[in-house]
Protein backbone atom coordinates (compact mmCIF):
# COMPACT_ATOMS: atom_id res chain seq x y z
CA UNK A 1 0.00 0.00 0.00
CA UNK A 2 2.69 2.21 0.51
CA UNK A 3 3.87 1.73 -2.39
CA UNK A 4 1.61 2.61 -4.65
CA UNK A 5 1.34 5.50 -2.81
CA UNK A 6 4.56 6.73 -3.25
CA UNK A 7 4.21 5.78 -6.77
CA UNK A 8 1.12 7.85 -7.52
CA UNK A 9 3.06 10.84 -5.38
CA UNK A 10 5.98 9.89 -7.98
CA UNK A 11 3.51 10.31 -11.31
CA UNK A 12 2.01 13.15 -9.87
CA UNK A 13 5.32 15.06 -9.90
CA UNK A 14 6.20 14.32 -13.48
CA UNK A 15 2.66 15.15 -14.48
CA UNK A 16 2.66 18.33 -16.86
CA UNK A 17 0.63 21.07 -16.24
CA UNK A 18 1.82 23.79 -18.71
CA UNK A 19 -1.49 24.62 -19.36
CA UNK A 20 -5.30 24.86 -18.29
CA UNK A 21 -6.49 21.29 -20.33
CA UNK A 22 -3.24 19.78 -18.70
CA UNK A 23 -4.32 21.04 -15.75
CA UNK A 24 -7.53 19.50 -15.95
CA UNK A 25 -6.34 16.15 -17.21
CA UNK A 26 -4.36 16.35 -14.05
CA UNK A 27 -7.88 16.58 -11.67
CA UNK A 28 -9.44 13.96 -13.31
CA UNK A 29 -6.54 11.85 -13.78
CA UNK A 30 -5.72 11.61 -9.97
CA UNK A 31 -8.71 13.61 -8.11
CA UNK A 32 -11.68 12.78 -10.26
CA UNK A 33 -14.45 10.29 -9.00
CA UNK A 34 -13.27 7.42 -10.81
CA UNK A 35 -9.28 8.75 -11.04
CA UNK A 36 -6.39 7.01 -9.45
CA UNK A 37 -6.43 8.39 -5.95
CA UNK A 38 -10.24 6.90 -5.38
CA UNK A 39 -8.64 3.69 -6.26
CA UNK A 40 -6.42 3.60 -3.48
CA UNK A 41 -9.12 4.78 -0.84
CA UNK A 42 -10.95 1.44 -2.31
CA UNK A 43 -7.95 -0.46 -1.38
CA UNK A 44 -8.26 0.38 2.13
CA UNK A 45 -10.94 -2.24 3.31
CA UNK A 46 -7.99 -4.28 2.40
CA UNK A 47 -5.25 -3.22 5.17
CA UNK A 48 -5.69 -5.44 8.48
CA UNK A 49 -7.13 -3.54 10.84
CA UNK A 50 -4.30 -2.20 13.10
CA UNK A 51 -2.57 -0.68 9.58
CA UNK A 52 -5.50 1.14 8.99
CA UNK A 53 -4.94 4.34 11.14
CA UNK A 54 -1.69 4.90 9.70
CA UNK A 55 -2.63 3.95 5.61
CA UNK A 56 -5.52 6.41 6.06
CA UNK A 57 -3.04 9.18 7.61
CA UNK A 58 -0.84 8.41 4.16
CA UNK A 59 -4.00 9.04 1.93
CA UNK A 60 -5.21 11.88 3.77
CA UNK A 61 -1.83 13.39 2.90
CA UNK A 62 -1.44 12.40 -0.61
CA UNK A 63 -4.83 13.65 -1.48
CA UNK A 64 -4.10 17.23 0.33
CA UNK A 65 -0.76 17.50 -2.00
CA UNK A 66 -2.10 16.53 -5.27
CA UNK A 67 -5.11 18.77 -4.25
CA UNK A 68 -2.23 21.62 -4.04
CA UNK A 69 -0.02 20.76 -6.91
CA UNK A 70 -3.72 21.02 -9.06
CA UNK A 71 -4.95 24.49 -8.00
CA UNK A 72 -1.41 25.98 -7.47
CA UNK A 73 -0.58 25.14 -11.21
CA UNK A 74 -4.03 26.34 -11.91
CA UNK A 75 -3.74 29.29 -10.63
CA UNK A 76 -0.49 30.05 -11.99
CA UNK A 77 -2.46 29.50 -15.80
CA UNK A 78 -5.69 31.40 -15.24
CA UNK A 79 -2.77 34.80 -13.87
CA UNK A 80 -1.13 34.53 -16.95
CA UNK A 81 -4.12 34.32 -19.39
CA UNK A 82 -5.47 37.63 -17.19
CA UNK A 83 -2.46 39.20 -17.96
CA UNK A 84 -2.31 38.72 -21.61
CA UNK A 85 -5.95 40.26 -21.61
CA UNK A 86 -5.06 43.06 -19.07
CA UNK A 87 -6.10 46.10 -20.81
CA UNK A 88 -3.38 48.67 -20.96
CA UNK A 89 -4.97 51.88 -20.21
CA UNK A 90 -1.84 53.87 -22.03
CA UNK A 91 -3.03 53.12 -25.56
CA UNK A 92 -5.58 55.26 -27.62
CA UNK A 93 -8.94 54.54 -27.40
CA UNK A 94 -11.00 53.20 -30.37
CA UNK A 95 -12.59 55.18 -32.54
CA UNK A 96 -16.53 55.03 -31.42
CA UNK A 97 -18.38 55.60 -34.84
CA UNK A 98 -21.59 57.65 -34.19
CA UNK A 99 -24.79 57.28 -35.73
CA UNK A 100 -26.45 59.74 -38.07
CA UNK A 101 -30.20 61.28 -38.28
CA UNK A 102 -31.62 60.94 -41.85
CA UNK A 103 -31.71 64.45 -43.41
CA UNK A 104 -34.95 64.73 -43.76
CA UNK A 105 -35.72 63.79 -40.24
CA UNK A 106 -33.47 66.35 -39.33
CA UNK A 107 -35.16 69.07 -40.99
CA UNK A 108 -38.96 67.61 -39.81
CA UNK A 109 -38.12 68.17 -36.43
CA UNK A 110 -36.36 71.40 -36.95
CA UNK A 111 -39.90 72.56 -38.39
CA UNK A 112 -41.98 70.96 -35.74
CA UNK A 113 -40.04 72.68 -32.83
CA UNK A 114 -40.70 75.87 -34.54
CA UNK A 115 -43.90 74.99 -34.90
CA UNK A 116 -44.71 73.62 -30.98
CA UNK A 117 -42.68 76.96 -29.46
CA UNK A 118 -45.80 79.41 -30.68
CA UNK A 119 -48.34 76.37 -29.57
CA UNK A 120 -49.09 74.33 -32.70
CA UNK A 121 -49.95 70.28 -31.74
CA UNK A 122 -48.58 67.23 -33.69
CA UNK A 123 -51.39 65.20 -35.27
CA UNK A 124 -50.91 61.83 -36.83
CA UNK A 125 -53.34 59.60 -38.95
CA UNK A 126 -53.20 56.67 -41.25
CA UNK A 127 -51.31 56.22 -44.45
CA UNK A 128 -54.65 54.63 -45.82
CA UNK A 129 -57.54 56.59 -46.30
CA UNK A 130 -60.84 57.02 -47.64
CA UNK A 131 -61.99 58.87 -50.13
CA UNK A 132 -63.85 61.11 -47.97
CA UNK A 133 -60.86 61.92 -45.87
CA UNK A 134 -58.80 62.34 -48.65
CA UNK A 135 -60.71 63.73 -51.19
CA UNK A 136 -64.29 64.84 -50.62
CA UNK A 137 -63.99 66.29 -47.27
CA UNK A 138 -61.16 68.84 -48.63
CA UNK A 139 -63.70 70.17 -51.40
CA UNK A 140 -62.21 68.04 -54.53
CA UNK A 141 -64.84 68.20 -57.47
CA UNK A 142 -65.65 64.47 -58.27
CA UNK A 143 -63.88 65.33 -61.28
CA UNK A 144 -60.69 66.74 -60.14
CA UNK A 145 -57.36 65.02 -61.93
CA UNK A 146 -56.16 64.10 -58.30
CA UNK A 147 -58.68 61.74 -58.08
CA UNK A 148 -57.15 59.88 -61.41
CA UNK A 149 -55.19 56.82 -61.59
CA UNK A 150 -52.31 58.92 -62.95
CA UNK A 151 -51.86 60.94 -59.22
CA UNK A 152 -53.33 58.15 -56.64
CA UNK A 153 -52.09 54.73 -55.61
CA UNK A 154 -55.83 53.17 -55.33
CA UNK A 155 -55.67 50.01 -53.09
CA UNK A 156 -59.63 49.57 -53.07
CA UNK A 157 -62.09 51.45 -55.72
CA UNK A 158 -66.09 51.39 -55.63
CA UNK A 159 -68.09 52.31 -52.71
CA UNK A 160 -65.64 51.78 -49.98
CA UNK A 161 -62.58 53.31 -52.00
CA UNK A 162 -59.36 53.80 -50.39
CA UNK A 163 -56.01 54.82 -51.52
CA UNK A 164 -52.46 55.94 -50.24
CA UNK A 165 -52.98 59.42 -49.07
CA UNK A 166 -52.06 61.83 -51.31
CA UNK A 167 -51.17 64.62 -48.85
CA UNK A 168 -51.59 64.91 -45.06
CA UNK A 169 -54.69 67.29 -45.05
CA UNK A 170 -56.68 64.49 -44.68
CA UNK A 171 -55.66 64.33 -40.61
CA UNK A 172 -56.58 68.10 -40.68
CA UNK A 173 -60.09 66.59 -41.61
CA UNK A 174 -59.69 63.77 -38.81
CA UNK A 175 -58.76 66.68 -36.28
CA UNK A 176 -62.03 68.56 -37.64
CA UNK A 177 -64.11 65.92 -37.14
CA UNK A 178 -63.30 65.30 -33.23
CA UNK A 179 -62.11 68.50 -32.09
CA UNK A 180 -64.34 71.30 -30.98
CA UNK A 181 -61.98 74.87 -32.13
CA UNK A 182 -59.82 76.36 -31.51
CA UNK A 183 -57.56 73.99 -33.35
CA UNK A 184 -54.25 75.06 -33.80
CA UNK A 185 -51.80 71.92 -35.56
CA UNK A 186 -49.23 70.32 -37.69
CA UNK A 187 -49.29 67.14 -39.68
CA UNK A 188 -46.16 65.57 -40.19
CA UNK A 189 -46.20 62.27 -42.69
CA UNK A 190 -45.17 60.36 -45.63
CA UNK A 191 -47.56 60.95 -48.38
CA UNK A 192 -47.59 59.09 -52.28
CA UNK A 193 -48.20 60.02 -55.66
CA UNK A 194 -48.39 58.41 -58.59
CA UNK A 195 -45.38 60.02 -60.38
CA UNK A 196 -41.84 58.78 -61.94
CA UNK A 197 -39.06 58.46 -59.97
CA UNK A 198 -36.57 61.02 -61.06
CA UNK A 199 -34.15 63.66 -59.58
CA UNK A 200 -36.92 66.20 -59.29
CA UNK A 201 -39.72 63.83 -58.29
CA UNK A 202 -40.77 60.52 -56.38
CA UNK A 203 -43.60 58.45 -55.79
CA UNK A 204 -43.41 59.46 -51.97
CA UNK A 205 -42.57 62.33 -50.22
CA UNK A 206 -42.97 64.04 -46.83
CA UNK A 207 -45.10 66.75 -46.17
CA UNK A 208 -45.65 68.92 -42.70
CA UNK A 209 -49.42 70.70 -43.12
CA UNK A 210 -50.89 73.49 -40.49
CA UNK A 211 -53.98 74.37 -39.47
CA UNK A 212 -55.29 77.10 -37.17
CA UNK A 213 -58.94 77.24 -36.81
CA UNK A 214 -60.20 80.34 -34.23
CA UNK A 215 -63.11 82.99 -34.42
CA UNK A 216 -61.88 86.01 -36.39
CA UNK A 217 -58.94 84.08 -37.89
CA UNK A 218 -57.75 86.53 -40.35
CA UNK A 219 -55.03 86.11 -43.46
CA UNK A 220 -52.73 88.41 -42.00
CA UNK A 221 -52.49 85.79 -38.68
CA UNK A 222 -51.29 83.62 -41.55
CA UNK A 223 -48.63 85.68 -43.26
CA UNK A 224 -47.33 86.61 -39.26
CA UNK A 225 -47.18 82.74 -38.61
CA UNK A 226 -45.62 81.97 -41.89
CA UNK A 227 -42.84 84.77 -41.75
CA UNK A 228 -42.48 83.89 -38.24
CA UNK A 229 -41.26 80.17 -40.05
CA UNK A 230 -39.11 81.16 -42.67
CA UNK A 231 -36.75 84.00 -40.36
CA UNK A 232 -36.78 80.74 -37.96
CA UNK A 233 -35.91 78.30 -40.01
CA UNK A 234 -33.74 80.81 -42.73
CA UNK A 235 -32.41 83.23 -40.47
CA UNK A 236 -33.52 86.98 -39.47
CA UNK A 237 -33.25 88.51 -42.64
CA UNK A 238 -35.18 86.39 -45.02
CA UNK A 239 -38.31 87.66 -46.71
CA UNK A 240 -41.79 86.21 -47.45
CA UNK A 241 -43.74 87.02 -50.71
CA UNK A 242 -47.10 85.45 -51.35
CA UNK A 243 -48.41 84.67 -54.93
CA UNK A 244 -52.73 84.22 -55.64
CA UNK A 245 -52.68 80.43 -56.50
CA UNK A 246 -55.84 77.63 -56.31
CA UNK A 247 -55.90 75.21 -54.07
CA UNK A 248 -59.75 73.32 -53.58
CA UNK A 249 -59.53 73.36 -49.77
CA UNK A 250 -58.62 76.88 -49.61
CA UNK A 251 -60.21 80.26 -50.64
CA UNK A 252 -58.08 82.48 -51.27
CA UNK A 253 -55.09 80.64 -51.69
CA UNK A 254 -51.33 81.18 -52.35
CA UNK A 255 -47.81 80.11 -52.70
CA UNK A 256 -45.12 81.57 -50.50
CA UNK A 257 -41.68 82.07 -51.55
CA UNK A 258 -38.55 82.30 -50.17
CA UNK A 259 -35.94 84.98 -50.56
CA UNK A 260 -32.86 83.54 -51.70
CA UNK A 261 -30.41 82.52 -48.94
CA UNK A 262 -27.56 81.44 -51.11
CA UNK A 263 -27.46 84.19 -53.01
CA UNK A 264 -29.12 86.94 -50.61
CA UNK A 265 -31.70 87.66 -53.35
CA UNK A 266 -29.45 88.71 -55.88
CA UNK A 267 -30.27 86.02 -58.25
CA UNK A 268 -28.60 82.81 -58.99
CA UNK A 269 -29.18 79.50 -61.15
CA UNK A 270 -31.06 77.96 -57.72
CA UNK A 271 -33.50 81.12 -57.97
CA UNK A 272 -33.03 80.92 -61.62
CA UNK A 273 -32.14 84.22 -61.47
CA UNK A 274 -35.35 85.68 -59.81
CA UNK A 275 -34.05 86.15 -55.84
CA UNK A 276 -36.93 83.82 -54.61
CA UNK A 277 -37.60 80.12 -54.26
CA UNK A 278 -40.79 78.65 -53.84
CA UNK A 279 -41.25 76.69 -50.40
CA UNK A 280 -45.02 75.92 -49.98
CA UNK A 281 -48.69 76.66 -50.64
CA UNK A 282 -51.36 77.90 -47.95
CA UNK A 283 -55.07 79.65 -47.73
CA UNK A 284 -57.95 80.85 -45.54
CA UNK A 285 -59.95 77.24 -45.29
CA UNK A 286 -62.59 77.66 -47.35
CA UNK A 287 -66.27 77.39 -45.62
CA UNK A 288 -67.17 74.20 -47.68
CA UNK A 289 -64.61 72.36 -45.88
CA UNK A 290 -65.59 73.42 -42.92
CA UNK A 291 -69.18 72.93 -42.72
CA UNK A 292 -68.04 68.94 -43.91
CA UNK A 293 -66.24 68.61 -41.13
CA UNK A 294 -68.97 69.57 -38.44
CA UNK A 295 -67.49 73.07 -37.88
CA UNK A 296 -69.58 76.19 -38.39
CA UNK A 297 -68.08 78.76 -41.27
CA UNK A 298 -70.61 81.68 -39.37
CA UNK A 299 -68.58 81.52 -36.31
CA UNK A 300 -65.01 79.74 -36.99
CA UNK A 301 -62.53 80.46 -39.66
CA UNK A 302 -59.14 79.45 -40.33
CA UNK A 303 -56.13 79.25 -42.45
CA UNK A 304 -53.76 76.43 -43.69
CA UNK A 305 -50.37 75.67 -45.47
CA UNK A 306 -48.49 72.69 -46.26
CA UNK A 307 -44.61 72.31 -47.43
CA UNK A 308 -42.88 69.31 -48.80
CA UNK A 309 -40.07 68.63 -46.19
CA UNK A 310 -37.60 67.38 -49.16
CA UNK A 311 -37.98 70.93 -50.73
CA UNK A 312 -36.44 72.32 -47.49
CA UNK A 313 -33.62 69.87 -47.37
CA UNK A 314 -32.95 70.24 -50.59
CA UNK A 315 -32.55 74.40 -49.63
CA UNK A 316 -30.74 73.50 -45.85
CA UNK A 317 -28.14 70.90 -47.76
CA UNK A 318 -28.53 71.83 -51.19
CA UNK A 319 -28.76 68.60 -52.49
CA UNK A 320 -30.67 68.19 -55.64
CA UNK A 321 -31.21 64.84 -56.52
CA UNK A 322 -34.29 63.46 -54.47
CA UNK A 323 -33.63 59.67 -55.00
CA UNK A 324 -30.77 59.99 -52.53
CA UNK A 325 -32.70 60.46 -49.56
CA UNK A 326 -34.61 57.18 -50.08
CA UNK A 327 -31.58 55.14 -51.70
CA UNK A 328 -29.89 54.24 -47.84
CA UNK A 329 -26.45 55.39 -49.64
CA UNK A 330 -23.89 54.97 -46.87
CA UNK A 331 -21.79 57.81 -47.68
CA UNK A 332 -24.74 60.13 -48.53
CA UNK A 333 -25.97 59.89 -45.37
CA UNK A 334 -22.60 59.86 -43.36
CA UNK A 335 -21.97 63.19 -44.42
CA UNK A 336 -24.74 64.39 -41.64
CA UNK A 337 -23.19 62.04 -38.34
CA UNK A 338 -21.97 65.03 -37.04
CA UNK A 339 -25.61 65.78 -36.06
CA UNK A 340 -27.29 64.65 -33.17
Amino acid sequence: MIENIEELRKEATQFNLSNLDECEKFRIYFLGSKGKLKDLFSLLKEVPADKKKEMGLALNSLKIELENIYQNANNIQNKDISQDNEIDWSRPGKKINLGSRHPIEIVKNEIISIFEGIGYSISDGPEIEDDFHNFTALNFPTNHPARDMQDTFFIEKGVNELALRTHTSSVQVRVMENTTPPIRTISPGRVYRNEAISARAHCFFHQIEGLYIDKEVSFADLKQNLLYFVQRFFGPKATIRLRPSYFPFTEPSAEVDVSCTICDAKGCNVCKNTGWLEILGCGMVDPNVLINCGINPEEYSGFAFGMGVERLTQLKYKVNDLRLYSENDIRFLSQFKSVI
